[in-house]
């Protein structure tokens, strides 16, 4: 079974779980999501692997989210869409394994997964 990262290269979280998937002997699907975000359908699908909600995944921090998300109200979908929209917002790494799936914060938080 494939193991994918949504990846940010520039995150050293990110690039730590990286080097702690390529150590079990693992070379996953790197998507650097940033430059390819996920499409509505893989985000849902990875929220619903997570067993949470859109909120839970979300950079609270960034610009992008004050700006498009804080206090709109906005629908599952709606929010959804956003963050396919504005990538930035989106918690990295997450890590994909099979019907898996986790936030590699912390980094080894992934290896239950693999």
């Amino acid at each position: 079974m494939p193991v994918t990262i949504y990846h940010n290269p520039r995150c050293s979280k990110s690039r730590q779980t990286l080097e702690l998937i390529q150590e079990k002997g693992i070379e996953p699907d790197i998507i650097e999501y940033l430059k390819s975000p996920p499409s509505e359908a893989e985000l849902d699908h990875i929220l619903k692997l997570l067993g949470e909600e859109p909120e839970a995944l979300m950079r609270q921090g960034e610009d992008e989210f004050k700006q498009y998300f804080k206090g709109k109200g906005l629908s599952r979908t709606e929010t959804i869409s956003l963050m396919v929209q504005y990538p930035k917002v989106i918690e990295r790494p997450i890590v994909v394994h099979g019907d898996k799936a986790a936030v590699g914060r912390p980094p080894e938080s992934v290896l239950d997964i693999l």
